[in-house]
């Protein structure tokens, strides 16, 4: 533990000695070391004024890259990974991982509850609450020499953790900021890193949203949240829609003015009117009308992406816009086309890249709303349709010396996905060799 201490206690004063200067060490091409001004890395964060107030955006200090020797040396001595939801092969489904920060090693388990409560949280909302099979959560072990993170309650409050999770970041009270290499290098402890939260030990409202932070380990973007504040899962929720649905922002600035540039990538935010969107067919022209979750029918409300006008969103008033609220459904449809991106419509135990014998059972996971269809050597067998386990010798296969192949077929029939090209990742097979 000591020696875990002084290499990131050595690790963060050089870091903040350098920040503090101003200046990035550099090689001249004499090879002599340059101490020339650079100009200061930013991250941009999207932060949150009150559970109930439209979100705001900033940039702060960014913390310097780290190599992979030195993502080591911070977590060397703990790093602890455990798990805490699991579905099934980490290849095959969505990896949320966890890592606290101002817990001691006392407060582990404190932490893995905060976990359990909420992730429960957080998948209580749709569409995390029907596809909850096709995540996988697992909780890294951050050990902090003090409990709590700075500026809680006040600003001159300032404690000695992991991640050096502080609020007043930027001068703003309710915003959470972490370092974020130091997190990328607890993140690359686990199995693998699709979603990253981070839990400040602490019961005051506040979280951040780096959702422009790239990482070695794969994962896109970094939430923060505070672990006992009823309403801080809320944070998290809105931050999953930037990172994995992509998901642009829905409200303005006020006075933001006129939006003139090109038509955004973002699937919830257009310049098109709603008949534009249906003549066109473009955007979201496919629920044009229908009525959304969050309120009302889906059509073309002015203001979004920061602008007050020229760009539309789908809604009035979606948890892309306000806190609290639910996705619309041209949001769940991004959302749920993004679990599948990372997660498998079908998942089995049973290895595919080894022979089954005709007495083997055969299982498998489908996703929500899946039918699961079996294919001996290409033809289905109509009387296990549904069935998740099979015995190859009772599905048909026959003792003929020959070698079979056994076929798992989902789909995931939801209609919450109308895009042909989306629906497309809701399907997956998995095939069996037989051995004769």
């Amino acid at each position: 533990m000591l020696k875990r201490i002084s290499i990131r206690t050595a690790v963060t004063a050089g870091l903040a000695a350098a920040l503090a200067a101003g200046t990035v060490a550099a090689t001249t091409a004499q090879g002599a070391p340059s101490t020339s001004p650079q100009p200061q890395r930013t991250q941009h964060v999207e932060y949150f004024t009150g559970p109930d107030g439209h979100p705001r955006h900033t940039t702060v200090p960014a913390p310097k890259p780290l190599s992979r020797s030195a993502m080591a040396a911070i977590t060397a001595g703990d790093g602890d990974v455990t798990p805490i939801v699991q579905n099934g092969p980490v290849g095959d489904k969505l990896d949320v991982v966890f890592i606290g920060d101002g817990y001691t090693a006392s407060q582990q388990e404190d932490f893995h509850a905060d976990v359990r409560t909420k992730w429960a949280k957080i998948s209580a909302v749709e569409p995390y609450a029907s596809y909850k099979g096709l995540f996988n959560v697992w909780a890294v072990d951050a050990v902090s020499n003090e409990s709590g993170v700075s500026g809680d309650p006040t600003k001159d409050v300032v404690r000695d953790t992991a991640l050096d999770s502080a609020f007043f970041c930027d001068g703003t009270e309710r915003l959470l900021c972490v370092d974020t290499g130091k997190v990328e290098a607890y993140a690359s402890k686990a199995p693998a890193a699709d979603l990253v939260v981070v839990l400040g030990n602490s019961t005051k409202y506040g979280g951040a949203g780096y959702n422009d932070v790239t990482s070695q380990v794969g994962y896109d973007g970094i939430a923060t949240a505070s672990s006992d504040n009823d309403q801080s899962d809320q944070i998290a929720v809105h931050e999953t829609g930037h990172s994995l649905g992509k998901l642009a922002d829905e409200y303005d600035y006020g006075q933001s003015g006129t939006y003139t540039g090109p038509e955004p990538t973002q699937a919830n935010l257009t310049k098109l009117s709603a008949d534009q969107m249906t003549a066109q067919q473009q955007k979201w022209y496919r629920w044009i009308g229908q009525q959304s979750p969050d309120g009302g029918p889906v059509g073309a409300y002015e203001g979004g992406g920061y602008y007050q006008y020229g760009l539309n969103r789908p809604t009035e008033n979606s948890i892309m816009r306000t806190l609290g609220r639910e996705f619309n459904l041209p949001g769940r449809e991004a959302m749920i086309a993004a679990f599948y991106r990372h997660a498998h419509a079908l998942s089995s135990p049973v290895r595919t890249d080894r022979a089954v014998r005709r007495g083997d059972r055969i299982r498998v996971t489908p996703a929500a709303s899946a039918q699961v269809r079996w294919y001996v050597d290409g033809r289905e067998q109509r009387a296990a349709r549904g069935r998740t386990t099979v015995v190859p010798r009772t599905l048909g296969v026959p003792a003929d010396g020959r070698r079979h192949t056994v076929t798992a077929r989902a789909t995931d029939r939801t209609d919450a996905v109308r895009d042909p090209a989306l629906r497309k990742l809701l399907s997956g097979k998995l095939s069996w060799r037989i051995a004769p």
